[in-house]
């Protein structure tokens, strides 16, 4: 047939050529079939909504109103979707693979600190601040060398263990690498403390290459500690004839000897020995001990030289080592030394563990310190060229390290830096191929094998498994692609995690909907075939998304940028899985239904599978410019010539029934098909099509019964136990046995117990739940890394904390409070005091005692009269001088009367506010390297200033900007369990806010605060989540559902899961993290596809609570199942994660939810919903669990010519004016058939005694589904209006002769169909009566005349019929029939 339809959607016009698939006029609210009775608001609200209008039943008018608008909507959807399948899918693919493009710009964070610091915090805050003051970049960065014995528990306080890690660090120091064609050594990437510049050569030139790196050390107690400080090239001093180290290095003495040599430079010379003198620095390392004192090198001026005996290691170490300023670097004892173990005196008498802490330059020193270099001149240096400096070099660092051991030594050293951690973590932030291709490989082929059928390639569904599963793949690539578009970071979990918990709950939907349409009932046409999947199942996918979505979405309220992310790349994921589920996924259900309507076989399309006997079914199409109910009405091109075409097939079978001569009853049926004297029925060329008996079952992914493996293909010959096996099924089951059980007392009880028990241990296991997560536990485990950080935390619980003042403090005047604030954080216990049991000093407390010395200097010359009241003598002490200048400064002029009984710092301890920031500026400049030391980090700095010295007579002092930032520095040991850091944490910032609040604003600041300030608010967290996630389910379930009742039992059971959720973690042992708590909140969303489709179900039935909860379990048991089996395969590959903690917090936490969400979703939730569930949405007004079958119009009789327009007439929708003309595209005449029966007694004794033959009962006839008038009818071959003939060659007799062995029955068929095409038609408008009319009451049919009785009310088929001609679109013939009504499909078999 050659269809030019021409189709008008909201103006745009579309030409199809040859459309097959243009609409039937029969509205879907008209057709009635069995599911629609049962489960009327799950199959048609609106058909419910006028049920309960019209008074024929009772039930929920708000929640049938609403969801009837939603499914009206989704039908609409689905009808155009099937016109316009290989659109739909076009357009969609291209915009999938449009935004997974933007999976190129993906950035994926590994910086730890971004990830896990809480958004729009204090801390947050707090760190802005830090780096809008310091610049980003600023500070140090520790590489750390951590040795311990390969015994475990073994004693390093021995000389071999000592030289080894003397060796470890001596290798650290020599590395050298190559960047921008550049030799980088050690010294160029360290950390060097700021040194005062004397601008004169010599003495630049003698302190420059002798100021060491920074390296904290246990080998600083000793001589040996000296070797790790250089420099590379020992210095050739003038005057001395041996080159000068560290390891001989005596500042004292060379001092001493240029003093005298070099009297031009004794003033300055004078000065730096006093510098020297005041940083401890002295004869250096020479008075140390030397761990071989056989070494030729040792000092002879050190403690152990003459006795030539090893050190007490333990005694030297105990309390602490100095670095090579012994008053400005103290290495405490706990930063250096661990596993130590002390006798009854306080000396270490045994350590497991050594600790070496490098500090490298920060990116920001790195950059500036060499921009005017000529060394980088020539390479354009910039700040990330200083990053790939350093992190090249840290490479290499860790590399040499652990690649240091001694043979034979039975020691092992580990080494660990920011950048191997970073690489670590960006490393295993990518996604595995391999497990990403194998985690979808094994749902692909979960997808294929639940929906193929073996037994029938036609009715299979394998490719539309297979299908969904990409498209669900591609939804998720290009929700990923939209992410890095907008900008959202990536991390670990989004690239480990996401794909496959993506694909677990993604395609619970597409099983949704490929399985819901398989359960289309035949009564609805097949061009509503797609609208009514989505008006089925896209209630139930757009439900259960939008709750997924509201779910994730509250996750965000956990403030922690790497959940949050992940929380919103759910959320986007779930919402283009459910565009796709909606605008792309029933386009492709539309063509996999047309490959059945062809009968051509799963994935093999080209092949198309025939069988002997045919069926055309003709639908009723509209009359001449009939409209379809989203389609507008277009003009019609010129009719063609008319043509007619006459087909006629011919079909039989033939029945062979034996009676055995021991036991007549007992009957042998052989079904031959066709009959063997049948040759190719005509017609060859028209495509057959097969009815398909439907399901009634719908679920969560498929909400239908699983019990299609049953065959109708009557070429594939089952046995009949293994047909048994295969019909029994969990649908069955819970039918049966399992709804039953449940609404009994006896049943119900146990399971209240069991969940009242299973509550009290959830609770027991939340109770006994610690706060924490460790950074090891996000390491991959077995790697050098996570190593070094298991075994660092076992021995050293070290961290650096700084108190930070803010702005707008007002440091001249406030002292006191801000040695109270030091004091008060000093004596936490887990605060690091002095050996000698005093704090530790900070910048305001060296910055006073400095010039107490040099109050002390001026009153000596003063006293001596060297300095007099507005000047001085030459023989004044640089010092005395210095602190003149500063004794007459008032801060804004020069005040001299100060000299009479002006003091630096009063008798209290204050230094003068007046002049305290001009003091600031000479401390800064004099005392550079104590400065340094102080760790006080200025902002602003102080501006330069030199003093001149005695010959410079000017007095003025520049005066420093107001102070916005300093630090005050503490360390923290004993910190190994997040209890005791989170205890600190509370009492730290409970200081921090009292004195804020006293006018001192300050904030803690350290690797503490960093990643553990999140557990401090964490519950809190969790509780607002979940109020907010639960509390948006029952909004949304109420206002979709319209029933709080239900929300209500939907939530508890969802908060059931998430406590026994809680509870299981704290069982296992997991700590509470900002990890759990969005799982928790996941789980909510999860948790809905294991329990709202049995709500759903449950609501939509009609019947009392123990029928309803049947029904549901009915439909949902085995999709329920399902969906927890395809979840748990999705996240299935997670298992093999490098990450331990993805194994533990979200494989081991995914399991488990699972297993719980199914027990509570089909254990306990139907167990409520029969004690408490609400009533149903429809209620039959007998209290029945069904509603009333409708009566349906009166059938006309079947004539000779059977005009299809007239037969699948609405009642209202296609009733056009007669004005209207058109003309046909095509008319159908379908003559009714003719049947013929012939039965043939004969004598089979000759074939049995060839073949044996199996006894067996007679077939039944094929079960017809969706009956409307319930109960089923046996096939009969007497028609009124079908002529049939009759012929018996021999009659068998009553009484069973022996001698009958048997007869055979043959049926024969024959129809002949005419196609006209191309005539004229007009449409004659009649009233709207029912026609024929009713028989009159006590008139009979008179078959002879085909009329009423002539007396009364007559039907004259040949006259009273109006003649009107169909001219509608039709289309191929469907396999779907109407029913019930009399606005249906015909179906004619020929």
């Amino acid at each position: 047939m050659h269809l030019n339809n021409v189709l008008n959607w909201n103006g745009f016009h579309f030409v199809k050529p040859q459309d097959v698939r243009f609409p039937s006029p029969a509205p879907p609210e008209d057709f009635i079939y069995e599911e629609l009775l049962t489960r009327t608001s799950w199959c048609n609200a609106d058909y419910g909504y006028r049920q309960i209008e019209r008074g024929r039943a009772e039930g929920n008018k708000a929640a049938l109103w609403l969801r009837s608008k939603i499914q009206s909507l989704l039908f609409t959807l689905g009808c155009y979707l099937q016109l316009h399948s290989g659109k739909a899918i076009f357009l969609g693919i291209v915009l999938l693979g449009t935004f997974a493009v933007g999976l190129k710009s993906a950035h994926v964070e590994t910086n730890v600190q971004k990830l896990w610091v809480e958004v729009g915090g204090r801390l947050q805050r707090e760190l802005e601040y830090t780096e809008r003051t310091l610049g980003v970049g600023v500070g140090q960065s520790n590489q750390l060398v951590l040795q311990t014995s390969r015994q475990p528990g073994a004693d390093l306080l021995n000389r071999d263990a000592m030289l080894q890690h003397l060796e470890s660090v001596r290798l650290a120091t020599q590395v050298k690498v190559s960047v921008h064609d550049k030799i980088w050594t050690f010294r160029d990437v360290c950390y060097i403390p700021a040194y005062p510049s004397y601008e004169e050569s010599f003495i630049d030139g003698l302190i420059e290459p002798l100021m060491p790196c920074t390296i904290v050390t246990p080998l600083d107690c000793f001589w040996d500690g000296a070797k790790l400080l250089g420099p590379e090239h020992p210095l050739s001093l003038p005057g001395i004839d041996e080159k000068i180290d560290w390891t001989n290095l005596d500042l004292v003495e060379i001092l001493e000897y240029y003093n005298t040599t070099y009297p031009a430079y004794r003033e300055m010379l004078t000065n730096m020995a006093n510098m020297i003198d005041s940083m401890g620095v002295g004869r250096g390392y020479l008075e140390r001990p030397c761990l071989n004192p056989t070494d030729p090198d040792c000092p002879d001026i050190a403690p152990n030289k003459a006795s030539m005996q090893v050190p007490n290691i333990g005694e030297t170490l105990t309390g602490g080592c100095q670095g090579f300023a012994r008053k400005l670097m103290e290495w405490p004892e706990e930063m250096i030394v661990g596993g130590v173990s002390k006798n009854s005196s306080g000396y270490i008498n045994r350590a497991e563990a050594l600790q070496t802490v490098i500090q490298l330059r920060g990116e920001k020193d790195m950059y500036e310190s060499w921009k005017n270099n000529q060394k980088v001149g020539d390479i354009r240096w910039s700040r990330e060229k200083a990053i790939t400096v350093l992190e090249e070099w840290q490479r290499k660092f860790t590399e040499v390290v652990r690649n240091s051991t001694l043979n034979g030594s039975g020691q092992e050293v580990n080494a660990f830096s920011s950048t191997a951690l970073n690489d670590l973590m960006a490393d295993f932030s990518e996604t595995s191929s391999i497990r990403v291709i194998l985690g979808y490989s094994i749902m692909v082929i979960y997808a294929f094998l639940t929906m193929v059928k073996v037994h029938d390639g036609v009715a299979s569904q394998g490719g539309v498994g297979l299908c969904g599963v990409l498209l669900v793949t591609g939804s998720v690539a290009a929700a990923l692609g939209f992410c890095a578009w907008i900008r959202l970071v990536f991390n670990s979990a989004t690239t480990q995690v996401l794909p496959f918990l993506a694909l677990g709950v993604g395609v619970d939907d597409m099983f949704l909907l490929a399985h819901s349409s398989t359960s289309i009932p035949s009564e609805i046409p097949f061009v509503y075939y797609t609208g009514e999947v989505l008006r089925r199942a896209g209630v139930s996918v757009l439900l259960s998304s939008c709750i997924n979505i509201c779910g994730f979405l509250s996750a965000a309220v956990v403030p922690i940028p790497a959940l949050r992310s992940l929380a919103f790349q759910l959320a986007i994921i779930l919402a283009f899985n459910l565009l796709v589920m909606l605008f792309i996924f029933p386009a492709v259900l539309a063509l996999d239904a047309e490959r059945r309507e062809m009968r051509r076989v799963d994935i093999l399309c080209c092949i198309t599978r025939h069988v002997p006997s045919r069926v055309i079914r003709v639908q009723p199409r509209p009359l001449c410019g009939g409209q379809a109910p989203y389609t507008h009405r277009a003009p019609r091109p010129p009719a063609a010539a008319p043509t007619r075409v006459e087909i006629e097939v011919q079909s039989a079978i033939e029945t062979v029934t034996t009676t055995t001569d021991n036991n007549p009853r007992a009957h042998n049926v052989t079904v031959v098909h066709p009959h063997p004297s049948m040759g190719p029925a005509q017609g060859e060329g028209m495509t057959p099509v097969y009815d398909t008996p439907p399901s009634t079952a719908a679920s969560n992914r498929a909400l239908v019964h699983q019990n299609s493996f049953i065959g109708r293909d009557q070429g594939l010959k089952l046995p009949m136990g293994l047909c048994k096996f295969w019909r029994w099924n969990l649908s069955s089951f819970a039918k049966d046995h399992y709804g039953p059980l449940l609404g009994k007392k006896y049943a119900q009880i146990p399971v209240l117990l069991f969940f009242g028990f299973l509550l009290a241990a959830s609770i027991y296991g939340i109770l006994q739940m610690e706060d924490g997560l460790e950074l090891d536990d996000v390491i991959p485990q077995g790697t050098p890394e996570a190593d070094f950080l298991a075994t660092q935390s076992r021995y050293f619980s070290y961290y650096d904390m700084y108190i930070v003042s803010e702005e707008n403090f007002d440091y001249p005047h406030h002292q006191r409070q801000l040695y109270a604030l030091h004091r008060e954080v000093a004596n936490l216990e887990n605060v690091v005091r002095r050996p000698d049991g005093g704090l530790q000093k900070f910048w305001l407390e060296i910055f006073r005692e400095w010039l107490i010395y040099m109050q002390a200097a001026f009153d000596q010359d003063k006293y001596e009269g060297r300095i007099i009241y507005n000047s001085w003598y030459q023989n004044a002490t640089d010092d005395g001088v210095l602190a003149y200048k500063m004794m007459v400064q008032t801060g804004h002029s020069i005040d001299t009367g100060r000299f009479l009984d002006g003091r630096l710092v009063d008798s209290q301890g204050i230094i003068y506010p007046g002049a305290f920031y001009k003091y600031l500026t000479v401390w800064y400049n004099y005392e550079f390297i104590s400065v340094a030391a102080t760790q006080g980090n200025f902002r602003p700095t102080p501006p330069s200033w030199t003093p001149g010295g005695k010959t410079e007579k000017d007095v003025s002092i520049p005066t420093s900007q107001r102070l916005n930032y300093t630090q005050l520095p503490f360390y923290l040991i004993n910190l190994r369990e997040t209890n005791d850091i989170l205890s600190l944490l509370r009492r730290v910032r409970n200081i921090s806010d009292y004195f804020t609040s006293v006018g001192v604003p300050n904030y803690p600041r350290g690797v503490p605060f960093t990643f553990w300030e999140q557990y401090l608010n964490l519950r809190q967290y969790l509780l607002m989540a979940m109020a907010c996630v639960l509390g948006g389910t029952f909004v949304i379930v109420t206002l979709l559902l319209v029933n709080p009742w239900a929300a209500l039992i939907l939530v508890f059971v969802l908060g059931m899961i998430s406590v026994e959720l809680l509870g299981f973690m704290g069982l296992i042992g997991l700590k509470l993290s900002a990890i759990p708590v969005v799982t928790l909140i996941i789980s909510v969303g999860v948790g809905v596809e294991f329990t709202l489709h049995v709500c759903y179900a449950f609501l939509t039935a009609v019947g009392d609570r123990e029928h309803r909860v049947t029904l549901a379990l009915e439909h949902t048991l085995a999709p329920v199942l399902d969906g927890g089996l395809s979840t748990l395969l999705g996240v299935l590959m997670l298992a093999g994660a490098e990450f331990m903690f993805i194994i533990n917090y979200f494989f081991y936490v995914f399991l488990a939810l699972i297993i719980l969400g199914l027990l509570n979703g089909l254990v306990l939730l139907p167990v409520l919903l029969v004690l408490f569930g609400p009533p149903g949405e429809i209620i039959s007004p007998e209290n029945g669990n069904r509603l009333r079958t409708p009566t349906p119009p009166p059938t006309p009789p079947l004539g000779r010519n059977v005009r299809m327009g007239q037969l699948g007439r609405s009642r209202h929708a296609w009733d056009t004016p007669a004005h209207d003309q058109g003309y046909a595209r095509d008319h159908i005449e379908v003559h009714p058939p003719e049947l013929v029966v012939e039965t043939t007694r004969c004598d089979l004794s000759a074939v049995n005694q060839q073949e044996p033959v199996t006894v067996r009962p007679p077939p039944t006839a094929p079960r017809r589904h969706h009956q409307p008038m319930g109960g089923h009818r046996p096939p009969q071959f007497s028609h009124p209006h079908i002529p049939h003939y009759t012929t018996t060659t021999s009659s068998s007799s009553s009484g069973g002769s022996p001698q009958l062995a048997g007869h055979v029955t043959t049926v024969t068929a024959t129809s002949r169909v005419a196609i006209i095409h191309g005539i004229p038609c007009t449409v004659v408008e009649r009233p709207r009566e029912r026609w024929p009319p009713a028989a009159p009451r006590g008139k009979q049919w008179d078959p002879k005349g085909k009329q009423w009785d002539p007396k009364g009310k007559q039907w004259d088929p040949k006259g009273g019929v109006p003649q009107i001609r169909d001219c509608g679109s039709g289309g191929r013939g469907s396999e779907r029939r109407g029913g019930g009504g009399g606005d249906s499909s015909s179906d004619t078999p020929v």
